[in-house]
């Protein structure tokens, strides 16, 4: 399998010692398969490094070799960024060592962290300095910051946050010929030339391994409340988004659509969730207040917000969280419907984003034509309405052929990117390219775009060694080794 000679294996090994070099199978085992298991890759070696000097030596041997490295944090990824080419010999470093939080200011409301420190761990951090770190996401208790940069990761607090680019001031980063690029920067305003940072963030590893960055802090809210309430129709919970943005302007930290179909199954498959309304309604959203002074504050912003939303004819029924554990139990429910589907059979997701405003008609554009291709299809289109990222998930009919129907994901997916690219929308909102979307990338930018994106490639890669066969394709000789 390896074209890796065993006394190449050798000389990696020997940069963290055998102890963190690891080639068994079981070893290997869990880090060659990608999280929903539609790609699994291979690999002779696993390195883990415990500095950034040791990050720099592996990479320094692998452009003077040619060998192909593939960085992993997690491995929480949904594209197959984080997974070995199959059939390669792709040598893999996982950063799982360098874990540390370096440093908290919570005067300049920053955080330093390694690359491989946990996003939990990182939260927690700040939290014990009174700070905020935002980012939140089903995976929290496993990604790592490195990747959560390197695929730009959003999650539910974009709305008031932003995601990771907007989180982020500074960064560390080993570039492929083994330089260190020391931009740990903690300023808001530096304007002194290009800004390297923004090249790393969301490039999925394919310039560089993220070993450090500077996070930004926010102060921990005082007030925080969250409500459930069911409509009838997208149309109204883009009113009802219209009529809380206005009410709430800043206070306004979460807002996500679910359609009926995800809170039954979400009900039926996740212990502990069940339904918060008394009666059933075509749609749902999740609304989350963060304020600054009380938890009062908090309160009376919710009530009328429901009131003027009930006035308004755009809610039929809502419910208040009463406790703490109310409003974890809520965002539990909806953080826990992409693994309700699983219990459903075959599901074809699509992470994509359109203008908050389109969202009314692309969900119905796409609804039909899914449902004239596929009658029986059962649609679970949920996701962060404050920023139009819709995970449009389609699950099996009942009693289809698991297989047969996963065979149609192309097909799926470009009816669906079909409807996205038409009101101006994306095709990859937070999960990124990696292997999954790569081709299709490639089909829909303009050919100047991904020429510059190839010309950055060369330039900080001109090996061709880091994550290849990801984001975009270069003709180089590495590709195919």
């Amino acid at each position: 399998m390896s074209s890796v000679s065993p006394e190449l294996l050798d000389r990696f090994a020997a940069i963290v010692g055998d102890k963190h070099a690891l080639r068994s199978e079981a070893d290997l085992a869990p880090h060659l398969i990608e999280n929903r298991g539609l790609y699994h890759g291979s690999s002779p070696l696993l390195l883990k490094p415990g500095s950034v000097e040791e990050v720099s030596a592996i990479l320094k041997l692998a452009t003077e070799t040619g060998t192909a490295v593939v960085p992993q944090t997690g491995n929480t990824g949904l594209v197959g960024g984080q997974t070995p080419r199959e059939g390669k010999s792709d040598i893999i470093i996982s950063l799982e060592r360098m874990n540390k939080i370096r440093d908290v200011d919570p005067v300049a409301n920053v955080l330093v962290a390694d690359g491989g420190a946990i996003l939990a761990d990182v939260q927690k951090a700040a939290e014990t300095h009174g700070r905020l770190f935002p980012l939140s996401l089903g995976s929290e208790g496993s990604c790592r910051i490195g990747g959560n940069l390197s695929t730009n990761a959003g999650g539910t607090a974009v709305l008031a946050y932003g995601n990771m680019r907007h989180l982020c001031l500074g960064l560390e980063v080993v570039l492929p010929t083994g330089e260190i690029w020391n931009g740990l920067r903690r300023l808001k305003k530096d304007n002194t030339g290009y800004d390297l940072r923004d090249l790393f963030i969301g490039a999925e590893g394919t310039l560089g391994i993220i070993t450090g960055a500077v996070l930004k802090l926010f102060p921990q809210p005082l007030g925080k409340q969250v409500a459930f309430a069911g409509l009838n129709s997208v149309e109204d919970a883009l009113s009802f988004f219209n009529l809380a943005s206005s009410l709430c302007g800043a206070s306004l930290t979460g807002f996500e659509l679910m359609p009926r179909f995800g809170v039954e199954i979400t009900a039926r498959n996740i212990e502990g969730v069940r339904d918060p309304l008394e009666s059933a309604h075509p749609w749902y959203v999740l609304v989350d207040i963060s304020t600054s002074d009380s938890a009062e504050t908090a309160e009376r912003m919710m009530t009328a917000l429901l009131e003027q939303g009930f006035e308004a004819g755009l809610v039929q029924d809502g419910a208040i969280a009463s406790s703490v554990a109310q409003q974890k139990a809520l965002w539990h429910m909806r953080e826990s419907m992409s693994d309700a589907q699983k219990p459903e059979g075959g599901s074809i997701k699509h992470d994509v984003s359109v203008p908050v405003s389109a969202i009314p008609a692309f969900m119905r554009e796409a609804g039909d034509a899914v449902m004239a291709t596929m009658p029986g299809a059962r649609i679970c289109a949920f996701g962060h309405m404050g920023d139009g990222n819709i995970h449009y998930n389609i699950s099996q009919p009942v009693g289809a052929d698991k297989q047969a129907f996963l065979a149609r994901w192309h097909d799926m997916n470009h009816i669906v990117h079909g409807f996205v690219l038409a009101h101006g929308g994306s095709i990859s909102a937070e999960h990124g390219i990696g292997q999954l979307k790569r081709d299709e990338l490639a089909s829909i930018r303009p050919a100047i775009e991904m020429d510059l994106m190839r010309r950055i490639k060369r330039a900080f890669d001109p090996a061709g060694i880091m994550n290849p066969g990801k984001v975009v394709s270069v003709d180089q000789a590495l590709a195919s080794n």
